[in-house]
């Protein structure tokens, strides 16, 4: 039997999780789930699903049973929150004039959402593929990036999540995806992800761990002297908040050794850590920036390869050529979702709740033990349960069982790596629903405790 590894997401099978459905689902839902589990085939952290949903709106979910939960995970498409009206009409308007564009054609809204990713990309960011999902745009960030290097070597990080497909799972590092897969691509190198906290290098003794991870990618660059990109998340999703001179450092390496800087941004970007781009608060500007998920406003998946004009060179191949590439629905909705996250300053309110939760959630590791430690960056949030802050061993069940009863209390979200509560809610939430879901927080921990 396959070992159960900690992941970015929450292990669907565990006995915690039956014993929260026993005492908590009807024979409705159990009637439905037992359907899905029927006719979909089982795979870790999804199916066999954990409940069954019947509306969602805003920051709230609501499940068969009529029981709403704040959304603290939303698998990070709700930027605006979900079925916000401007983008339900936008959608609505779209279906009545066009529904879809054949390849080799193109549409006015298709034109107009390229126009507009290239007007907020920062630096020459300047040319732009739209796919049908995030996996499908890091293969062509890939592609690209051996085409325009006539190198295939990568270099990406260990943990890290770029997507469920052959090609994705080679750079990934995560291995609940990779194990017992069989030969993956060839010249994938992989580092240490930076994480002061749980560094096995000894970082902390030589000058911290992110400069050491730094210096630890730039010697691969240096010894294999022919790598054709550096691929990652600019801030983990566990999440782990590199210094901005860790990504400094690397991008005048891959300067210096003729590599490209490809940043994953699919989760995160359009306003979630207070800046419309993930990589605005480090000042770098990547080779290529891969978005996704929060693009298609909560609604269509879509997701988009954004590249300097010196990139476009394989205008003889093919990267993508997806057939829902130009969906002038998907554009629609990207468009009134970007201009939702314009005019009421959603990034902003980003930067501002997620000030005032990290203030918050430091005063709560002075009353709560459990809690190890706290971090984020906007509204990209963790708090990191542990069983002793020395030994920083993972408080595993423990942040469990918090997951569950928080459940039972109307807040969702996921857990990382096992024990640490990943919380992503809706750009839109107000400081007094932030307060709310602390509050459901506080409440497990003291049960737990």
């Amino acid at each position: 039997m396959a070992k159960l590894h900690k992941s970015e997401g929450d292990i669907n099978i565990s006995r915690a999780r039956a014993e929260w459905q026993q005492k908590n689902l009807d024979e409705a839902t159990w009637a439905l789930l037992k359907e899905d589990e029927r006719y979909f085939l089982k795979q870790s952290l999804s199916t066999p699903c954990l409940n069954a949903l019947a509306t969602c709106g805003g920051i709230y979910i609501e499940d068969l049973q009529g029981r709403r939960y704040l959304d603290f995970h939303g698998n990070n498409v709700h930027q605006v929150g979900f079925g916000h009206p401007a983008v339900i009409k936008a959608i609505k308007d779209q279906l009545d004039t066009m529904s879809f564009c054949p390849r080799r054609y193109t549409n006015t809204v298709a034109v107009d959402l390229a126009r507009k990713l290239t007007e907020l990309a920062p630096g020459d960011l300047n040319k732009v593929l739209l796919a049908p999902g995030g996996t499908s745009a890091i293969g062509m960030a890939l592609k690209l990036a051996r085409i325009a290097t006539g190198r295939f070597k990568t270099i990406s990080m260990w943990d890290a999540f770029h997507g469920a497909s052959l090609d994705a799972i080679s750079i990934g590092g995560e291995a609940v995806f990779r194990q017992d897969m069989g030969p993956l691509l060839p010249g994938t190198e992989h580092a240490p992800p930076p994480d002061e906290y749980h560094c096995v290098y000894g970082c902390e003794s030589r000058g911290g761990c992110d400069m050491v991870c730094a210096r630890y990618v730039e010697y691969i660059m240096e010894k294999e002297g022919d790598i054709a990109a550096v691929i990652a998340e600019p801030v983990r999703s566990t999440p782990y908040v590199p210094k901005p001179e860790y990504w400094q450092k690397i991008r005048a390496a891959c300067d210096r050794h003729g590599a490209l800087l490809i940043f994953d941004e699919i989760p995160h970007a359009l306003g979630r850590t207070g800046k419309m781009f993930t990589c605005e608060n480090f000042g770098v500007v990547p080779d290529m920036l891969v978005i996704g998920k929060g693009l298609g406003g909560g609604v269509f998946p879509l997701a988009a390869l954004i590249a300097r004009e010196g990139l476009d060179v394989a205008g003889d191949r093919a990267l993508g050529h997806y057939t829902h590439e130009k969906s002038p629905v998907a554009c629609a909705a990207a468009l009134a979702a970007i201009h939702v996250i314009e005019t009421e300053n959603l990034a902003g309110n980003a930067a501002e709740v997620g000030r005032y939760a990290l203030e918050r959630m430091r005063k709560m590791m002075d009353v709560h033990p459990l809690i190890g430690d706290v971090r984020g960056l906007g509204l990209l949030m963790g708090i990191e349960l542990v069983k002793d802050r020395e030994t920083r061993e993972r408080a595993t069940e423990e942040a469990e069982a918090v997951m569950y009863a928080a459940l039972s209390k109307g807040l969702s979200f996921k857990l990382t790596m096992g024990n640490i509560l990943t919380l992503t809610p809706a750009l839109t939430i107000t400081k007094s629903d932030m307060d709310r879901a602390l509050d459901i927080i506080e409440e497990c921990l003291d049960e737990i405790e």
